[in-house]
């Protein structure tokens, strides 16, 4: 095995293939222009200073389709749906949080975003024995921030993301309560919807299991689906990208300078949480894109169209 590295993963293995890829069809095209039709008419002005940001969210390939098939194409749910997260989006402004301001959230590598998937989903590791900080609105703007962070490293047609919770040194101490697992579910199934491609729990010890029986009943059956316990993660993840904890061949040392440095580079975080501008020549610099990623970025363009 190579010597242990700080070098965070933030593109997938060579030769990924992006997948699932959705194909839809001509009636479900028209239920998506409608779907963006319907929240032009609830973005802010454009005196908003907020303004781009919604409009930059709403632009995005993903969003109006995840919102369709989380209603499973019900176009009065999809609009319940997305306007209840434009709204909360409003308040909570997850694309503008500044890095320092959950900075130390981090510090001891409770969640970092390391490595992708055999489809592609960037990878968020969760552990919970590393807990450093009172419970607080701050954890939840941190775990939004890695959220968000994650949405920026897919690769073109990604929709989602994979989150490994590994429960080694884990105590009741340490474990999150099931009212903070609550806001937490909350968040993602209501306004992160079909963003959760795979929850894979680890190393769960008897003492905890009550605590996923205290969350049960707040799991929506699409997550409940999508949630697998002790999984063989080699099935799942290229050894080049699993963690070595995991007996795979990634031999990641945390060190929180340097992933905190690499995250935000490699995601261009601005200071004050908008986004660093890039050169002409940047801008310009080609990118590799899969014959499968193309496909999904045409279908992406004809919903737009």
């Amino acid at each position: 095995m190579p010597g242990t590295t700080h070098e965070v993963l933030t593109t997938p293995a060579a030769g990924t293939k992006v997948a699932p890829i959705y194909h839809y069809s001509d009636e479900q095209q028209a239920q998506l222009q409608a779907l963006r039709e319907y929240t032009d008419s609830l973005t802010l002005p454009t005196t908003d200073p907020y303004h781009p940001w919604e409009v930059r969210w709403l632009g995005k390939p993903d969003t109006i389709p995840r919102y369709m098939r989380a209603a499973k194409w019900n176009s009065a749910d999809a609009q319940k749906r997305i306007k209840a997260t434009i709204e909360w989006r409003r308040d909570f402004k997850p694309d503008l949080i500044p890095p320092e301001e959950v900075r130390i959230e981090s510090e001891t590598g409770k969640i970092i975003l390391n490595g992708f998937d055999r489809d592609g989903r960037p990878i968020i590791y969760m552990r919970p024995g590393r807990e450093n900080t009172e419970t607080g609105p701050r954890q939840l703007r941190h775990l939004v921030w890695c959220l968000e962070r994650a949405k920026d490293l897919m690769p073109p047609g990604q929709e989602s993301l994979v989150i490994i919770v590994d429960y080694k040194s884990t105590t009741l101490r340490t474990n999150p309560s099931i009212s903070v697992a609550r806001k937490v579910l909350h968040i993602l199934q209501q306004h992160y919807v079909e963003t959760l491609g795979r929850a894979l729990v680890v190393n769960l010890p008897m003492l905890l299991s009550f605590f996923y029986k205290g969350i049960s009943p707040f799991l929506d059956p699409v997550t409940r689906d999508k949630m697998r316990f002790n999984p063989d993660l080699h099935e799942l993840i290229p050894p080049s990208h699993l963690d070595s904890d995991f007996g795979g061949e990634f031999a990641y040392e945390f060190e929180p300078k340097s992933y905190w440095d690499q995250i935000v580079a490699a995601c261009d975080i601005a200071p004050d949480g908008t986004r660093v501008e890039k050169t002409d020549e940047e801008a310009k610099a080609p990118s590799v894109v899969s014959e499968e990623t193309q496909e999904t970025n045409n279908i992406n363009e004809k919903t737009q169209s």
